[in-house]
């Protein structure tokens, strides 16, 4: 089992850059499927975007495409999230999710699919 930790929320303007990263003790990162998903107060959590084992398949929410970068940083065990352009709507609380299931080109969207999941990040974006 794979453990996860998200790190680099905070407070950002309208416009402005965070980094999100999720680091994985217990199994290589290289081994799951990589997720991150998002929960806004009084919503469902949501897919934002994912990377599959082999790092040569990423799928984004439609919102945050050209905006969102999804990338793998094996070395360091991590998979990072780079998000541009921030917005008042990207406002949440951001997950990081693993999961083992699939082929290595495999990128699933539904948060079902996913059985190791961190704690969060709060990224909130000022207008």
């Amino acid at each position: 089992q794979v453990q996860l930790v998200e790190s680099g929320g905070g407070l950002v303007q309208a416009g402005g850059s965070l980094r999100l990263s999720c680091a994985a003790s217990g199994r290589t990162v290289s081994s799951y499927a990589i997720g991150w998903f998002r929960q806004a107060p009084g919503k469902e959590r949501e897919f934002v975007a994912v990377i599959s084992r082999s790092g040569g398949s990423t799928s984004y929410k439609d919102s945050v495409k050209g905006r969102f970068t999804i990338s793998r940083d094996n070395a360091r065990n991590t998979v990072n999230l780079q998000m541009n352009s921030l917005k008042p709507e990207d406002t949440a609380i951001y997950y990081c999710a693993g999961t083992s299931s699939g082929s290595t080109w495999f990128v699933p969207r539904w948060k079902n699919e996913y059985d190791n999941w961190g704690q969060g990040t709060q990224v909130t974006v000022s207008s």
